[in-house]
């Protein structure tokens, strides 16, 4: 850990003389976002919590008949508490708290709505392939204690949050998925979203576990504005990130849980392309630190047998439908990034470069439903 690199835009801080980190900044971030003024007494109690407290701001050109659609987005990255071996209750109870913590800072900062990282109340555990005790990890997405926990936080502070949980079907058999909760301002439970696409690269094993959700791309009209979450790694599907746009989400979420030896060179891309190509606000959201295991477990990429995952990088970030992008938390740190956002933004850019208008998915339609037929042959024109 003392070895990883903390932050790309320290990095930058310390090598670009100050005349011209600026416009380093608006060739790498866009030009739309500027940094917000957070209470001095949030930053101060993030301090004393040691994580990160950031604040951007993402504006829209004002309009004669829409009046400003302002929301307050949090996105919040933490490290587990305790060590993978500590008993479960005693797990999930530390994250509880940690995560009650960074929350109360958010209702400090005015946040609207807020989305924790991928199955946030347990170690990213699968890599192991051993179904205890991890499997206990899961609990009801309707009425399970971090539900009733997020449910308590939602009415306290007028927030909608989105808990990323591993759950616990019990109505189906008992089945186990991947799922994000989306919980109301008001604390009632709106509905769940799962995971569209596991990932069966390297050490992520997580078809052992559980199967591609059934969930499709559902939409959440929440007070703040319609959201939808894409789990992890949904990201790399381009259709998927599509569909919540064309249901007609405002802000898509992204919780994850990855590594820098697998994805970090794509994780700064995937986002923040689908917010252009998609006309909305997207929020890349991952865990950090390293995350060991007694038990050793191989690979599918032919590696020596090893106890952890490796690093994960954090870095989360929002990015705007006009390609500009806030810059992202620490790589090491628990942190929550605050941003706020005007939600006209999203038709204001679909006006300018018409991708919706544009987007011929009636002939992509038509493409992929002939592809998907027994005996397709692509239409490859070859010399003759």
């Amino acid at each position: 850990m003392g070895d990883e690199l903390k932050n790309v835009d320290d990095v930058l801080r310390e090598h670009i003389p100050p005349e011209k980190l600026k416009e380093v900044q608006r060739v790498l971030y866009g030009s739309s976002f500027s940094k917000l003024t957070l209470p001095a007494e949030a930053v101060k109690l993030a301090d004393e919590r040691k994580f990160e407290l950031a604040g951007y701001g993402m504006q829209a050109v004002p309009e004669q008949l829409r009046p400003a659609r302002v929301v307050r987005v949090g996105a919040v990255q933490n490290k587990i508490v305790l060590p993978t071996s500590a008993p479960i209750a005693e797990q999930v109870a530390a994250l509880h708290a940690r995560i009650a913590e960074i929350v109360e800072v958010a209702a400090m900062c005015g946040v609207n709505i807020i989305c924790f990282q991928e199955t946030w109340t347990m170690p990213f555990a699968f890599c192991t392939r051993e179904k205890q005790p991890w499997c206990e990890f899961s609990e009801s997405a309707e009425d399970g204690p971090t539900i009733t926990f997020c449910q308590e936080l939602a009415k306290k502070y007028n927030m909608v949050i989105i808990s990323p949980i591993l759950e616990r079907d019990a109505a189906h058999g008992d089945i186990i998925a991947n799922t994000a909760v989306v919980i109301s301002n008001t604390g009632t439970v709106m509905g769940k979203s799962r995971k569209n696409h596991i990932p069966r690269v390297g050490d992520f094993n997580e078809s052992t576990y559980y199967m591609e959700g059934n969930t499709g791309h559902r939409v959440f009209q929440t007070q703040f504005g319609r959201i939808a979450i894409n789990i992890c790694f949904g990201r790399h599907h381009p259709l998927n990130w599509m569909m919540y746009g064309i249901n007609g989400a405002e802000i898509v979420f992204n919780p994850s849980a990855t590594v820098g030896a697998l994805s970090e060179p794509m994780w700064s891309i995937e986002a923040r392309n689908a917010a252009i190509a998609n006309s909305y606000f997207s929020v890349a959201i991952n865990r950090v630190g390293t995350e060991s295991f007694e038990s050793e477990f191989t690979s599918g990429d032919g590696k020596k047998a090893h106890h952890d995952f490796g690093h994960f990088y954090g870095s989360s970030y929002l990015a705007a439908p006009d390609g500009s992008r806030t810059p992202g938390l620490s790589r090491v740190d628990d942190g929550l990034l605050v941003t706020e956002v005007d939600l006209n933004l999203c038709r204001q850019v679909k006006d300018k470069w018409c991708f919706r208008m544009t987007a011929r998915l009636d002939m992509y339609a038509e493409s992929l439903a002939y592809a998907i037929q027994d005996g397709y042959q692509p239409p490859v024109v070859k010399e003759t």
